[in-house]
C-alpha cells in the first residue's frame, strides 16, 4: 500500500467570485500531486494565503470587496510565487499594472480552460527550471532562492527583492562579467531607463556587504569598465 505524504502536493489558490468558473478551473487542472484551495472574496483569499500552502495562485482582478491587485500587492511584499491574474478587461492599462505589480501571467476573460492550463503548465515549468538554475551552494554560502534562505558562513543573511534578483544573476552566471545594463534591465524591470547610474552601485555595494560573512570577503568582483563578476562556482 502506498503511504500517504510522501509525495509533495502543489497547492494552488483559485481566487474567482464565480463558483461555476472557480470549479471549473480547477477541474480543468486537476491532476495527482495538485490540490486547490478556493476563494470567492478578497478577504478569504488573504486568510488562505496567511494560513495555508500555496504554490501558485490564479487571482481574478474585480472581486465583490475589492480589488485582486491588493491581493498580488501583499503577495509580493515577502513571496516570489507564481500569479496568473484573471481580468474581464481587456485593457492594456489592466495588463500593465498586473505586470508591474508582479504578476507572472495575465489572461482576458473570456478564456478557454485548456488555454488556461497551457499557461499554468508554462508557469510551473518556468519556476521549476528557474529554481533549477539559480540554487547555488559552495564551502561558504547556501542559498535557497524558492524558499528565501541565504546563508553566509553558516549565518543566514536577511536579503531584499533587489539583493534576490541580482544574487540570482550573478550566481547563475559565475565567472561571467555582466554588463551594468544587463544588470539594471534585470533588477529594475518596470522603468529601467529611469533608475539614477548610482543605484546599481549601491545595490552591489549592499549585497556585497550583507554576503561578507566571518571572512569579510566577498565573490563580486567590479570589472571597472566592463561591470561585475561573481567569481565563486557552484559545487
Amino acid at each position: 500500500m502506498k503511504k500517504a505524504g510522501l509525495k509533495k502536493i502543489y497547492w494552488i489558490l483559485i481566487v474567482e467570485d464565480d463558483e461555476g468558473l472557480n470549479q471549473g478551473i480547477a477541474l480543468a487542472l486537476r491532476e495527482e500531486g495538485i490540490a486547490f484551495h478556493s476563494a470567492y472574496t478578497l478577504a478569504q483569499a488573504r486568510e488562505i494565503w496567511e494560513k495555508e500552502a500555496v504554490d501558485l495562485v490564479i487571482l481574478d482582478v474585480n472581486l465583490p470587496d475589492g480589488s485582486g491587485y491588493d491581493l498580488l500587492r501583499q503577495i509580493r511584499k515577502g513571496s516570489e510565487k507564481p500569479v496568473l491574474m484573471l481580468t474581464a478587461n481587456d485593457l492594456e492599462t489592466d495588463e500593465v499594472t498586473g505586470f508591474s505589480l508582479g504578476a507572472d501571467d495575465y489572461i482576458t476573460k473570456p478564456f478557454s480552460l485548456m488555454a488556461l492550463r497551457a499557461r499554468v503548465e508554462r508557469t510551473r515549468k518556468r519556476m521549476s527550471d528557474s529554481a533549477a538554475a539559480v540554487d547555488y551552494q559552495d564551502e561558504r554560502y547556501q542559498f535557497r532562492f524558492q524558499e528565501m534562505v541565504f546563508m553566509a558562513d553558516g549565518v543566514e543573511v536577511v536579503l531584499s527583492k533587489t539583493d534576490q534578483k541580482l544574487l540570482r544573476l550573478f550566481t547563475a552566471n559565475p565567472g561571467q562579467i555582466l554588463s551594468r545594463n544587463r544588470l539594471v534591465d534585470a533588477v529594475w524591470t518596470d522603468g529601467a531607463e529611469y533608475v539614477d547610474e548610482n543605484a546599481l552601485s549601491v545595490a552591489v555595494n549592499r549585497l556585497r556587504h550583507k554576503l561578507e560573512g566571518k571572512e569579510k570577503t566577498c565573490p563580486i568582483q567590479t570589472v571597472y569598465g566592463l561591470g561585475y563578476v561573481w567569481g565563486r562556482k557552484n559545487v
